[in-house]
């Protein structure tokens, strides 16, 4: 534990360069008092730590040290193979990065390791893209990739739902959710989201990307699916359940499935009364009138005639009275 630690500590003095007792006793979740102690053994088995005091100061590795791999355990190579996985790497233009690095890694790895790590390969595929459907074609994602990772203003044209115009953006970072690749870039001092399959041509510019002081990409996109969410389902539906028809609806989207959470379960042949969010009558009625008669709806009553007139219209056109 304490070696793999001391290795922690040269590593990300090689990565960060000066970093203060506090920042690395937290990154290690160690004690001030311990990290000292570690520094002191780092020096005394020859590794050049030295300290710097005030209030820049902090612990700095000599200028051209640089440690070796040979600290990776067998979970962490495991772990960046995990991370490795050629899908979404392909559709990045790093693919051949990628390999190339995981070939210098098993090179470096003790000869016992190797195959558990090659393991990772012939026993885990990634397939982010959700059942009956096609992968968006994303042509221009290596364009808006490099100026992410170069940090260059992209020009583009961006089909949206209502239009497609010219737009020069700041992108920020890559997001992919549920087989869908997204980007945050800023544009006229906000950032927004935009995705890549409305990209429908791309050009990098020279001009350097503003990046907003103390964004987060992570802290960003969990902002950002909270706030689609709430301004998504505006309104609620009141229904009653059956033990299946819980089932049902939590299967269409995350949010019915945090409502039927707080919901009791029914008894066999019984229903629970449980509050639901929709994001319109119309769009609501389309998703409900399938689950009869596992679900009813009991309100808003614009719903329960939305549901009729659809019910109505099937028994008409498939010569039902």
């Amino acid at each position: 534990m304490r070696a793999s630690r001391l290795l922690s500590i040269q590593m990300m003095l090689e990565t960060h360069g000066r970093m203060s007792a506090t920042a690395l006793a937290r990154a290690l979740d160690v004690s001030v008092r311990t990290l000292h102690r570690d520094i002191d053994e780092l020096t005394s088995a020859g590794v050049p730590v030295y300290a710097e005091r005030g209030r820049a100061g902090g612990f700095q590795l000599l200028p051209g040290w640089k440690t070796t791999l040979t600290g990776f355990t067998s979970g962490e190579a495991e772990a960046v193979f995990l991370a490795g996985l050629a899908g979404p790497a392909t559709e990045l233009g790093l693919g051949p990065q990628v390999a190339s690095a995981e070939r210098k890694l098993l090179a470096a790895l003790p000869a016992p390791w190797r195959g558990s790590a090659r393991r990772i390969r012939s026993r885990l595929h990634l397939d982010p893209v959700e059942w009956y459907r096609e992968a968006e074609p994303v042509p221009f994602l290596p364009v808006v990739a490099r100026a992410v990772w170069e940090e260059r203003q992209l020009a583009m044209s961006y089909e949206s739902w209502s239009r497609t115009a010219r737009r020069t953006v700041d992108p920020l970072g890559l997001v992919m959710k549920a087989g869908t690749w997204y980007f945050a870039a800023g544009r006229e001092g906000k950032v927004r989201t935009w995705r890549v399959a409305s990209v429908l041509d791309a050009a990098l510019l020279d001009t350097p990307v503003q990046r907003p002081r103390g964004f987060e990409l992570a802290d960003y996109w969990r902002a950002s699916v909270r706030r689609f969410e709430v301004e998504l389902f505006s309104g609620e539906a009141v229904v009653l359940a059956t033990r299946r028809g819980l089932a049902e609806l939590r299967r269409i989207n995350a949010a019915l499935a945090r409502a039927v959470a707080t919901a009791a379960s029914p008894a066999e042949g019984e229903r629970v009364e449980l509050r639901i969010p929709i994001e319109s009558v119309p769009h609501a009625a389309g998703q409900l009138l399938r689950l009869c008669p596992e679900v009813e709806v009991r309100a808003p009553r614009e719903l329960r005639e939305a549901i009729r007139e659809r019910a109505h219209v099937a028994a008409r056109m498939y010569g039902t009275r």
